[in-house]
């Protein structure tokens, strides 16, 4: 049950940063649709940071674990990968090269979500038993209300079925 509890806290997190990842790999609006993107990634980044600002608050971090909470903070930071192939470079790619690319942009995120989940397994065992229940809390609101936003995580599971501008 605890390994469940954590995996759901590092997909939380990880979903909460995947907005962040987006928002900074957003491309210039070219239409409509992808300035309302970007205003999406925009939102979603502006609520992580406040969530992660909310978090420390309530968790009433002692002085010893400053550190922790640094080292925390600083792996969550957004990775130099893209979360999506270039859409013009993309339709121009056989789709043997999609599938390489997909599956090379893939991995990449699956690196990142080990790394994020490492980080925060490592600053959860750094927390008394209060504050976990305080960050378990938390990590879970924060994933109601990605479901509740209709995140978008997955544009195929929401209907978008379009190609998708970065």
């Amino acid at each position: 049950m605890k390994s469940i509890r954590t995996t759901l806290i590092a997909a939380s997190l990880l979903a909460g940063f995947s907005g962040l990842i987006m928002a900074q790999n957003a491309a210039p609006a070219e239409s409509p649709r992808a300035a309302h993107a970007h205003k999406m990634h925009a939102q979603r980044a502006e609520l992580h940071a406040k969530h992660l600002v909310e978090l420390k608050s309530k968790l009433n971090l002692s002085a010893d674990q400053e550190s922790a909470w640094q080292s925390f903070e600083q792996s969550m930071q957004a990775p130099d990968h893209k979360l999506r192939p270039d859409r013009v470079a993309f339709e121009k790619m056989t789709t043997p090269e999609r599938i390489d690319q997909m599956q090379a942009m893939k991995a990449q995120r699956d690196v990142t979500m080990q790394k994020h989940a490492q980080a925060t397994k490592t600053f959860y065992a750094q927390l008394s038993a209060e504050q976990k229940k305080v960050f378990d809390a938390q990590s879970l609101a924060a994933m109601a209300g990605m479901r509740g936003m209709g995140s978008g995580m997955h544009p195929m599971r929401h209907g978008h079925h379009g190609a998708h501008s970065n």
